[in-house]
């Protein structure tokens, strides 16, 4: 069974994105290769992954992916600065 994580990419143009995959190096090539999320354009790559988390489940991957995506810039850039993990009961 493949462990899910939730991650946060810095884009080139200092955006972050928050997705989930259980192969990040593999997920992020896709981005970088425009195979991944519309979200990064070519303006916005190369896109580096600058903070990760490991879920119990996809269930939890994904409930976490969008409680993240429901935050302003300014709390994903708290997360990223302080590698701050996030408690999964929060995102339910």
């Amino acid at each position: 069974m493949s462990k899910w994580h939730v991650y946060l990419l810095r884009c080139r143009d200092g955006s972050l994105y928050c997705g989930i995959a259980t192969d990040i190096d593999r997920r992020v090539s896709e981005h970088n290769s425009g195979k991944g999320a519309k979200y990064i354009v070519p303006s916005r790559r190369p896109a580096k992954c600058v903070w990760k988390q490991t879920a119990k489940d996809r269930s939890a991957a994904s409930k976490l992916e969008h409680w993240i995506k429901q935050r302003g810039s300014d709390a994903k850039e708290i997360i990223v600065r302080k590698k701050k993990r996030i408690k999964e009961h929060l995102a339910i």
